[in-house]
């Protein structure tokens, strides 16, 4: 190929006596996360395909990291992939920023917010949470990470996320220095099918007895609240399902496999969205939501447009 580009030499490993990041490699790896396969950053990138994947492999050599897996014949990114793949983003995204500002065409540098959101929120909620943020910042890049409360508690600690949207305060430690702040509260509803939720308003809550149920699953705050409510009522239903992501419960909840519950706040959003009715309100089963971060967070323009936005979310119907 007459116009190909010659590879810079490989790197060795971060703990020799030259630990230096080799940017080729890592805009090579970048690039074919970004087109899909080696093929089509090699078209982009105006190299022999087997020379961007010496430049991968030299990469993985200096991290001592693999960052692809085969899955059904195409190329995935492991954990560590996904990682190296976030902050060589920032980094280049960085890179044009500056190559602009150099070129006297005043951009000005995007903030940025990242947020770690526990798997069992609220979808809706957690949208309508982030929305002053973005109408805050026009320019803001918004950055959201989903995953279990306690492993995004850990990002928080390695400053990888800037706030994390959960159901559970964090629990102070000498070793994480957290800020959880109550961002509002509601009462829970209990969702079903149209048909379904006509005949288990009679009688209720004895309806509930042997009814089947959608649950997050054990243990969240929700989930904890609604089996106390069910022993307090003296009903039993039946758990036809438990899921871990908030968003896939409501969506087969939507599709008649069972009641469901959800915060009080969001019931208009819910009955249009999945096509369910509001068999009853629960005031007694209350669902929190935190906003937690390092103490070094809380002067962030984001964040606080987040507080002042969570007033009106959790704001009761009619205030």
């Amino acid at each position: 190929m007459g116009d190909e580009v010659k590879a810079p030499l490989p790197i060795g490993k971060l703990d020799s006596p030259s630990p230096w990041l080799n940017y080729h490699h890592l805009l090579y790896f970048w690039t074919v996360v970004r087109e899909g396969s080696v093929s089509a950053a090699a078209r982009k990138l105006r190299l022999a395909q087997s020379t961007v994947s010496g430049q991968l492999k030299a990469l993985e050599t200096a991290f001592d990291v693999e960052l692809f897996r085969r899955a059904a014949g195409k190329m995935v990114l492991t954990d560590a992939g996904s990682g190296v793949y976030r902050y060589a983003d920032e980094i280049f995204a960085l890179g044009a920023e500056l190559r602009d500002s150099l070129a006297e065409r005043s951009v000005t540098r995007r903030s940025r917010l990242v947020v770690g959101v526990a798997d069992v929120m609220p979808k809706l909620i957690v949208q309508q949470l982030l929305a002053p943020a973005l109408a805050n910042d026009p320019k803001l890049r918004l950055v959201c990470h989903e995953d279990h409360h306690d492993r995004l508690l850990a990002d928080l600690a390695l400053h990888e996320v800037d706030v994390v949207l959960s159901d559970t305060a964090a629990a102070r430690t000498d070793i994480i220095r957290t800020h959880s702040r109550l961002l509002g509260e509601s009462g829970a509803s209990l969702f079903a099918k149209p048909k379904i939720a006509e005949r288990l308003r009679r009688n209720f809550p004895r309806s509930m007895d042997g009814a089947s149920v959608l649950l997050p699953i054990a243990p969240t705050s929700l989930r904890r609240a609604l089996m106390k409510w069910f022993d307090a009522s003296g009903v039993r239903p039946v758990i036809r399902g438990e899921f871990q992501d908030s968003a896939l419960l409501t969506v087969f909840g939507g599709l008649g496999e069972g009641v469901f519950a959800a915060p009080t706040v969001i019931e208009d959003e819910i009955r249009s969205q999945h096509r369910v009715e509001v068999v009853a309100r629960i005031p007694e089963v209350t669902e929190r939501m935190y906003a937690i971060t390092v103490d070094r967070s809380s002067r962030n323009p984001a964040l606080a447009a987040i507080y002042r936005g969570a007033r009106d979310v959790f704001k009761p119907a009619g205030g």
